[in-house]
């Protein structure tokens, strides 16, 4: 038998990611998903670096005490902002009943097909002759 279970503090996050997980099952693109999962990459690409910066010191310098700690504090700022990001933004759809992304999402199409509009306009100007 198959089951599906969701984890959360709080109703207000159960009920997010049940819609989450609805919007995906009917093919929905969910815009805050987008974005939860672009802060996430963008942070293990913060932390990449740190390690890349870390390893890249001569051994003397990356193993002393304090370059660890910072890297470490680093790591735990990285982390710490991710999660604050993802909260904020689940917050912001719990309280508006994702009305607010929906928004975002119907300007961004508006304004992509007001771009490409004005982009047609310019390539119409140079193919006529003068």
């Amino acid at each position: 038998m198959a089951t599906l279970s969701f984890e959360g503090e709080t109703h207000g996050e159960l009920v997010v990611k049940v819609r989450r997980w609805l919007a995906s099952v009917e093919g929905e693109e969910e815009a805050v998903t987008g974005a939860a999962d672009a802060i996430s990459q963008g942070a293990e690409l913060t932390k990449e670096a740190l390690r890349i910066i870390a390893a890249s010191a001569p051994e003397p310098i990356a193993q002393n005490e304090l370059v660890k700690a910072l890297t470490g504090a680093g790591y735990k700022a990285t982390d710490a902002t991710k999660d604050a990001l993802i909260d904020g933004l689940d917050s912001v759809e719990e309280v508006t009943g994702g009305s607010v992304v929906k928004r975002a999402r119907d300007v961004a199409e508006q304004a992509v097909y007001e771009m490409n509009a004005q982009v047609a306009r310019q390539i119409l100007k140079s193919l006529r002759p003068r």
